[in-house]
């Protein structure tokens, strides 16, 4: 993924990524109540999400649309977080995960099928 994205841009994607194209008075109205923040912090954060490429705005209304999917972000993020903490491996990652012990029978289940579909 080209575009690197802070976790308060991400507070701005993820707005987007939920509710569909809305405009920047929404985004800010939404992320006022989340986090406070006022109008002219979440224009700016906007701002820079439109100038890395991961917005596009239009008139009217100053129209907001996302131009990278949630699913990319997701994987860029992850791979990183393997990369940073982990080595880039994923069974230490696994481990990690599993060693937490707090996986309910269910989700273990879940795991083992998307093991089984990956073989």
């Amino acid at each position: 993924m080209g575009v690197k994205l802070f976790d308060s841009e991400l507070k701005v994607m993820c707005v987007l990524w939920r509710e569909g194209d809305v405009t920047a008075k929404h985004i800010s109205d939404v992320l006022k109540e989340e986090t406070g923040w006022n109008m002219n912090t979440t224009y700016t954060l906007i701002k820079r999400c439109i100038k890395k490429g991961a917005i596009e705005r239009s008139e009217p209304n100053f129209m907001c649309h996302a131009l990278i999917p949630k699913e990319e972000v997701q994987e860029a993020e992850t791979n990183e977080l393997i990369n940073k903490i982990y080595d880039g491996s994923i069974d230490k990652l696994f481990s990690a995960l599993l060693g937490s012990k707090k996986l309910s029978a269910e989700q273990i289940e879940k795991l083992k099928q998307i093991v089984k579909d990956m073989e």
